[in-house]
């Protein structure tokens, strides 16, 4: 009965063990990228080259507010409309959405440079921002490819509205 019992034991130590490492299985991506800071060279020549006046945000983000809008300011519960174009420190355009109808984004959903920046300003404000590659897509890159690994990116947002 003993060994009976250190069996089940062991097989659930087995299971429990095996069951938090799913970083080891298909789809999951372990790695670790570069520290916010390492990528302010990077921002800021991109800022300087495309006339961007930014702000060091405490997290390592950079932003420049064109206009805080008024009203509404979102919270990472909040459901934000958008008008954006987001960009590569090469100048590549990764993704652009003209219509903000098309976004009702939650913003907890969203990368956390969007989580950190975006409520900086209010429903009607235009921000643009300078994010680290660990507040965008990391090590990782994007899914579909378009964003490589360690990215710093660029984007320029105008909230439309906030629910």
């Amino acid at each position: 009965m003993k060994n009976f019992v250190l069996a089940l034991i062991g097989i659930g130590l087995f299971f429990f063990i095996g069951s938090c490492a799913k970083s080891a299985e298909p789809g999951y991506i372990t790695c670790t990228g570069p520290k916010p800071a390492q990528d302010s060279t990077a921002l800021l020549a991109y800022a300087s080259a495309n006339g961007i006046t930014p702000t060091l945000d405490t997290t390592g983000l950079y932003y420049e507010i064109i206009d805080s809008g008024a009203g509404v300011r979102p919270t990472l519960n909040s459901k934000i409309f958008v008008t954006f174009v987001g960009k590569l420190m090469t100048g590549f355009t990764f993704d652009s959405v003209g219509n903000s109808a098309s976004t009702n984004y939650l913003l907890s959903n969203l990368i956390q440079g969007w989580q950190i920046g975006i409520p900086k300003i209010m429903k009607g404000g235009h921000i643009k921002l300078l994010i680290p590659s660990a507040f965008g897509y990391g090590c990782a890159g994007s899914s579909s490819g378009t964003i490589p690994p360690n990215s710093p990116l660029y984007y320029d947002i105008q909230l439309v509205d906030v629910q």
